[in-house]
């Protein structure tokens, strides 16, 4: 992320959905955690003190658990790609980072999953 950017976060959002490519994945809601690093300018809501002028944090983070939560993507790739378009097209972010874990919990506890950053380039 650009160093010169402020940084609005997220992390640990866990939200049940249908992701995977397997039979029994189709037929059985899993967890995905997201982290999310969304760069936006902080300085307006700073100085005034006001929401109005804030990226609202609890609205993304209703936005982004609506939407996962009614996806039906396989790959944890779509997910994240379509994921992180949503945010840039629906918020006032220049860009984001996005961290989509998909927890395996029968395979000795690792966890598989994508980052991705999306949107204007860093300056």
């Amino acid at each position: 992320m650009d160093p010169s950017t402020d940084t609005v976060f997220i992390r640990g959002l866990e939200i049940p959905t249908l992701i995977g490519v397997v039979e029994w994945e189709r037929q059985v809601e899993q967890i995905v955690v997201i982290n999310l690093e969304l760069a936006t300018d902080i300085t307006p809501a700073a100085a005034g003190d006001d929401l109005r002028d804030a990226l609202d944090y609890s609205v993304v983070l209703r936005r982004v658990k609506e939407f996962v939560g009614a996806s039906t993507f396989q790959l944890v790739e779509t997910l994240a790609e379509r994921t992180a378009q949503m945010v840039l097209d629906e918020f006032s972010v220049r860009r984001l980072r996005l961290e989509l874990v998909k927890p395996r919990p029968n395979s000795g506890g690792h966890t598989v999953g994508v980052i991705i950053e999306r949107g204007a380039p860093a300056e």
